[in-house]
């Protein structure tokens, strides 16, 4: 038996929708208690919506490889939509208790969106028909699914399908979060659930991972998290691929300071490394390949005022994606352990300022992501592919309540490579609800 407490709650940490809890609305959930009060259940989450507008490049000019400029097409190059934003919608359900010292919790995420794409995979799934017709139905994205146990003296484990580690503040904590950012497929005739944000615009997505952690207690302000994460396959090598021997790893470092009265410092660290194992040929023949990764991520809060510095750098993780674009030719003659393929070097910033006055938020963020070609004859075989996706996104954003954000961006986002370059501009304006 259950039954309803009648009050709001703050969101507790291990009810993470994580997505939720860091941005700028507050967050908050609703609590179900057992009878005798040993187990709590939540239930929190979202909805947002907005009205997309894009001008996209001239369909005329050449599209850059891994560009994340929009481009139109031979009717035009003017793309509207309505749809969710980076964030879809989200419906995250959480139980907890306490039992002999030891907080047990588990919590599982639904995230559909509105968009018409009943095609497989809301977000990687076929950008074809019937996507965006009459009589299809939305996707349903399940990000999350996780346990945890602990407490404040021994630490806490984590085991399950949760956010990843490696850019995962950066995300966490982009201002258009609650928005759109750039437009991703939301600047074409089949939207996907979610938008781009800065995603391979500043930072390389964090993803969603099977994983296994472990948090140390908070020590002084810092902790330190370590896992091993279910080895994810490339989004671009061609080549046959084979189960993967060792699972990937990730850490992560983290220090908070308090300095004064309002204002806040937030610093962290973050690692990623994971094998890739492909075959190509006839007879086959194995190849295999590193992706590594690391960034440092910082927040100062003053007052009203919210500064953040982002920056990472990465070897065979690619850009935007992980593992999307990180290697060149593995199909390359003769191909031998450690040799072919060869991996490309990735890096890149974002910076943020927001500043709030009352219920009204400004912001104005830059982003860089940048690609470099593995050697001369990558950039001899790939000229058009992409060496550098930026994005500067300026924002407004009203709580007209303390669950309602109103919100108004424009964003400008150009991409370049060897051979050429595109641009386009996106505005939109919506509404969020957290709850």
């Amino acid at each position: 038996m259950v039954k309803l407490r009648g009050k709001l709650y703050p969101l507790a940490p291990w009810a993470a929708g994580v997505l939720i809890a860091l941005m700028g609305t507050p967050a908050w959930a609703v609590d179900l208690k057992t009878a005798d009060g040993a187990w709590t259940f939540s239930i929190n989450g979202n909805v947002n919506v907005d009205y997309i507008y894009s001008n996209c490049e001239s369909s005329t000019t050449p599209a850059v490889a891994g560009g994340l400029a929009c481009l139109g097409s031979t009717s035009g190059s003017n793309v509207s939509n309505i749809q969710n934003g980076l964030l879809p919608a989200a419906f995250s359900f959480g139980v907890a208790t306490t039992q002999d010292g030891i907080d047990l919790a588990a919590h599982l995420g639904l995230y559909p969106g509105i968009a018409a794409n009943d095609t497989g995979s809301p977000n990687i799934g076929p950008l074809v028909n019937p996507r965006n017709t009459a009589l299809a139905t939305t996707g349903l994205d399940i990000r999350q699914v996780y346990m945890t146990f602990g407490n404040k003296d021994v630490g806490t484990f984590t085991l399950g399908r949760n956010i990843g580690l490696f850019g995962a503040d950066v995300i966490l904590n982009d201002m258009t979060l609650p928005g759109v950012g750039a437009p991703g497929s939301a600047a074409g005739p089949a939207p996907s659930n979610t938008t781009l944000g800065g995603i391979g615009l500043g930072y390389i997505y964090t993803d969603w991972l099977a994983q296994m952690d472990y948090t140390t207690p908070d020590l002084s302000g810092f902790n330190l998290t370590i896992g091993i994460f279910d080895p994810v396959n490339s989004l671009s090598d061609p080549g046959t691929v084979d189960g993967k021997k060792a699972p990937g790893v990730h850490g992560k470092v983290t220090y908070t300071m308090n300095i004064a009265e309002g204002t806040k410092l937030y610093l962290s660290a973050t690692g990623i490394t994971q094998k890739q194992n492909y075959e190509t040929g006839v007879p086959a023949t194995a190849y295999d390949y590193n992706g590594t990764g690391e960034d440092v991520f910082a927040k100062l809060d003053m007052q009203g005022l919210e500064l953040i510095a982002y920056y990472y750098h990465a070897q065979g993780l690619g850009t935007t994606g992980l593992f999307l674009l990180g290697a060149f030719d593995p199909a390359c003659p003769a191909p031998a352990v450690g040799i072919c393929p060869q991996t490309r070097t990735s890096n890149g910033y974002l910076g943020q300022v927001t500043y709030k006055i009352g219920a009204v938020k400004l912001g104005y963020n830059h982003g860089d992501s940048r690609l470099d070609f593995a050697n001369a004859a990558d950039q001899a075989a790939n000229p058009n592919l992409v060496r550098s996706n930026r994005k500067d996104t300026i924002g407004v954003y009203y709580s007209l309540t303390k669950a309602l954000t109103l919100l108004a961006e424009g964003s400008y986002v150009k991409d370049v490579s060897a051979a050429g370059s595109n641009t386009a501009k996106t505005i939109n304006v919506g509404a969020y609800i957290g709850f």
